[in-house]
């Protein structure tokens, strides 16, 4: 039987401490990305309520090849990413592999703390499975976008013959689906972000908490305090006023 005791006592206190601020960093900011309302719309959201517009727009047209190409770099856009994260989780798993010489080099940095062999694997580990969450969410979007192709092929014209109600209720299930895919892109793509923090930890606790707080200071910049969200705010697209007019709801989702 292996001793479950020893993956806790591989750890000290400062070192579960700056695993919890970690992993409590990052569920904030995720939630922070997509609950917020009023003047603390993100960026994310906005580009949700120009997902759904553009949805609306297909109606009028009867030539969707610009449509299919935009769909199309979305899902290639997704599938490098997924590509990608396996990739680096192949990299991360030869991580395990690492010798002694790589323990003693870490130790040596500064702020380093002196890790055994076991820590460094429970370590590993969890880089790993964060790669392996952003594979699945970038290989759930690629899916999602894959169906978005397909609901943008039914949404019918205004030649058609269609009742508004029909246009309607197509437009909704093609925005509904590019709006989620879009969020499990970025989800996929906040875990690279996060990957990046989590990497500090392989030097020292102290050095985790600061590459995370880093992270998220200029993950938050970027959609709340970034020139081109100001850029979308100053021509009207105001968190009351909506880019979507009966549709900003959904561009707070």
């Amino acid at each position: 039987m292996p001793d479950l005791s020893a993956g806790s006592a591989a750890f000290s206190p400062l070192d579960l401490g700056a695993l919890v601020y970690f992993i409590v960093a990052w569920m904030a900011y995720g939630l922070s990305v997509g609950r917020l309302r009023g003047r603390m719309l993100s960026l994310s959201q906005i580009m949700n309520g120009h997902r759904s517009n553009w949805a609306r727009q297909v109606i009028s047209r009867e030539n969707r090849v610009a449509d299919t190409q935009i769909n199309a770099s979305l899902q290639n856009g997704t599938a490098f990413f997924a590509s990608t994260s396996l990739i680096a989780l192949g990299s991360v798993l030869t991580l395990s592999r690492s010798g002694d010489d790589v323990l003693n080099l870490f130790a040596t940095l500064p702020f380093g703390t002196v890790a055994n062999r076991l820590t460094w694997e429970l370590k590993v580990a969890g880089l790993a499975l964060v790669f392996v969450y952003a594979f699945f969410k970038f290989a759930w979007a690629y899916r999602l976008f894959n169906y978005a192709a397909i609901l943008l092929g039914t949404v019918p014209s205004k030649g058609s013959g269609a009742s508004e109600a029909e246009m309607l209720r197509a437009v909704r299930r093609l925005a509904a689906m590019n709006v989620s895919a879009g969020r499990h892109f970025a989800r996929g793509q906040r875990a690279f972000f996060f990957a990046l923090a989590y990497l500090g930890w392989f030097v020292s606790p102290y050095v985790l908490v600061v590459s995370t707080s880093a992270v998220v200071v200029i993950m938050w910049r970027r959609q709340f305090a970034s020139e081109i969200r100001k850029t979308l705010l100053e021509v009207g697209e105001g968190p009351h006023e909506g880019p979507l007019g009966a549709s900003a709801e959904q561009a707070r989702t």
